[in-house]
């Protein structure tokens, strides 16, 4: 679409019969150089565009900071004392910061959400100002000094990232404008923009929650009270995200963590330190299991380190250098004195270790090594600690002590190439035998503030890298900066079955430890040859994994991972050794399965044994006596009658043997019957 000279953007898409109302509606336009413009935008020579929907993810990120505005504006009015800090659009809503003289409460929410529509439906105007210099920006904006301090960064202060910081861009300074049907402005807020034309096109928002958040990330800094919602183009578009949430919460690995029993958070121990119960244990045990047979089938080695080390490890690793905020703070140990008090031998700082590759280079350097035991794969599920701050621990998929599934292998440049296309391999095999199975690949690159090593051996492991990640056929998202100080990663980014994305399996390449640890191989010729070292984690971590899993299958796990496989319920006593002599043969198949002789009603069993998601109800009553036989009740309501026993046992092992990761029903199982 051509926007003519001495035209604007919303003429010209006006003049296209494009939609102005309703979820298709443009709300703003991308020019040439893919920056998106306000419709009141009005270039001084033609120029092509292209619209931007509302339905678009660029078109609500726009709406959703147009909406961070309304809400802005609402706390000014309601708290006049309320300072504001910054409002970006985030994934699926936005959020605002407010320096307030107290915290918000439930029913501040509610009062201004009503007043947020009030202020919609007055039909403002978002208009465009730009301020002439740094100093008319400081004397309009005299009275926020949050704002003041993001126009010192602009003016050459400091850093800023503008990702987040909405306020801040690479042209002038500018304030967009709240304008009422009378043409007077009521509020204003320093930002780049670009915004919807008219609040008009804000049809759908809630405010969800309230957290505080420390000014631009740092804990230094003052703590504001920051405002969550979500905007969409439609109110249709609304209520599916709201029900989206409400899906979310009651998947919520920390609810469903409680309610069957699987982990806690004991206050005693500490912030992100959690302990697995006994059911807990099972699906742990059972996740771990596997992978360590899978590991065996693929040439892995096991290996095991100690949970502390000397400080020199992480001296020699660069990890003291880089990581050491990440790190929680060091032991004195092993310091003596005399009977005055004067030390006779220095103490040592020992250090829980953040992670184990170090440790893992030691044991390759125990010995000298020879080119025809690469690639050498070593294997640890390896506990490592980690400070995180307390207001990032998030129940297991953000703790302070966590079991890694930890694999470094140490290869030859000939063999690298291989054996990273057969390790991605590996790792997607493996996840989808977990039933994760909706992937794409993230390149991490280079941060140019924080890294080791010349750029040419950069430069070369990131273009390994992005081939062998090409060639697998996955979509790859570049992650500029994203990878660690000692080199390049592809992390495979899986889908759960909400739609969400979370971070497993980690490929690193690294020629910079093998230096620092002096690695050596004797190569066919004799000569003394460094290897490449490969970095790879396949869970990230067993707790995180855990929790990812229990959302993504709803804590309905499939049966081989249940804590329970199998819970025989007898209509009346008499029919107890019945269920007894059948679900010996389970146990003989090594099922985990139980009986149920309690008191209840057989319906009130039913209810508490589905409502604790186990697979498998196994039903016996005089019928099935008489017949040899059992039935079935599945999680969804769904029964089958009459199973003979043999049968039964054959198909429910078989099930739980192949690992198969659909939950039973009538209709599956029945197949499985056939």
């Amino acid at each position: 679409m051509k926007v003519p000279a001495g035209t604007t953007a919303g003429d010209a898409v006006q003049q296209a019969g494009l939609p102005s109302k309703g979820p298709e509606a443009v709300v703003v336009v991308r020019d040439a150089e893919g920056e998106l413009r306000d419709l009141s935008w009005a270039p001084e020579a033609d120029v092509e565009v292209e619209a931007v929907p509302a339905n678009t993810e660029a078109g609500r990120s726009v709406i959703r900071h147009s909406t961070a505005h309304v809400l802005a504006q609402a706390v000014q009015q309601l708290f006049p004392e309320a300072k504001l800090g910054i409002g970006p659009p985030i994934t699926d809503g936005f959020y605002y910061d407010f320096d307030v003289e107290r915290p918000f409460t439930p029913e501040d929410l509610r009062a201004l959400e009503k007043r947020m529509k009030q202020l919609v439906k007055s039909g403002q105007k978002f208009s465009r100002r730009e301020l002439g210099s740094v100093r008319q920006a400081r004397e309009e904006l005299a009275d926020e000094p949050y704002k003041l301090e993001l126009i010192d960064l602009k003016s050459g202060a400091g850093e800023v990232d503008t990702s987040e910081v909405m306020e801040l861009g690479d042209g002038e300074l500018t304030v967009y404008d709240n304008v009422d049907r009378h043409g007077q402005t009521v509020w204003g807020d320093l930002c780049r923009g670009p915004h919807v034309p008219h609040t008009r096109f804000l049809p759908a928002f809630t405010l969800t929650r309230v957290a505080a958040a420390y000014w631009r990330g740092d804990q230094n800094n003052r703590q504001l009270q920051r405002i969550y919602g979500t905007a969409w183009e439609s109110k249709e578009a609304l209520d599916a995200h709201l029900e989206w949430l409400a899906e979310a919460e009651r998947r919520d690995h920390r609810k469903l963590g409680a309610e069957l029993d699987l982990f806690s958070f004991p206050e005693e121990i500490g912030s992100g330190l959690p302990v697995f119960h006994p059911k807990g244990g099972v699906i742990r045990r059972e996740l771990e299991d596997y992978s360590r047979r899978r590991h065996e089938q693929a040439g892995y080695e096991f290996v095991n380190s100690p949970h502390i080390t000397k400080s020199a490890l992480f001296e020699t690793s660069g990890h003291l250098g880089w990581y050491a905020d990440g790190m929680f703070p060091p032991m004195h140990l092993d310091e003596e004195r005399d009977a005055d008090g004067e030390v006779r031998k220095p103490g040592q700082d020992y250090y829980l270790k953040p992670m184990n590759c170090p440790f893992h280079n030691l044991i390759y350097r125990s010995r000298g090594r020879s080119y025809r035991e690469l690639p050498l794969r070593l294997f640890e599920f390896g506990s490592v600690y980690r400070y995180e701050k307390s207001g990032v621990v998030h129940g297991l998929t953000r703790v302070r002590g966590m079991t890694q599934d930890d694999a470094h292998i140490y290869c030859t440049p000939e063999q690298l190439r291989a054996e990273l296309k057969s390790l991605l391999h590996f790792v997607l095999d493996l996840l989808r035998d977990y039933g994760l199975d909706d992937f794409y690949l993230e390149l991490s690159t280079k941060d140019e503030q924080k890294y080791v090593g010349s750029d040419e051996l950069w430069e070369e492991a990131t273009e390994t890298l992005r081939a062998v990640a090409e060639e697998s056929g996955l979509e790859l998202v570049p992650d500029p900066g994203g990878a660690a100080f000692y080199g390049p990663k592809i992390s495979v980014q899986a889908k759960d079955a909400l739609g969400r994305t979370w971070q497993m399996s980690t490929i690193q390449l690294d020629y910079h430890m093998p230096e620092r640890f002096d690695l050596e191989y004797t190569a066919a010729d004799g000569s003394k040859r460094r290897p490449v070292k490969i970095h790879r984690a396949l869970f990230g971590s067993i707790e995180r994994f855990f929790g990812v899993l229990t959302e993504h299958y709803a804590g309905a796990f499939p049966a081989w991972l249940s804590p329970v496989q199998a819970v025989g319920i007898p209509i009346a006593d008499d029919h107890v050794p019945h269920l007894e002599e059948v679900f010996d043969r389970l146990r003989a198949k090594g099922l985990r399965v139980e009986i149920d002789t309690g008191d209840e009603r057989m319906q009130k069993k039913i209810r508490n044994h589905t409502t604790q998601k186990v697979p498998f109800l196994v039903l016996a009553g005089g019928k099935d006596v008489e017949a040899g036989a059992v039935s079935f009740r599945f999680r969804d309501g769904s029964q089958l009658n009459g199973v003979p026993v043999e049968r039964a046992v054959e198909a429910l092992g078989h099930w739980v043997e192949r690992r198969e990761n659909a939950s039973p029903t009538a209709e599956n199982f029945g197949a499985e019957l056939a």
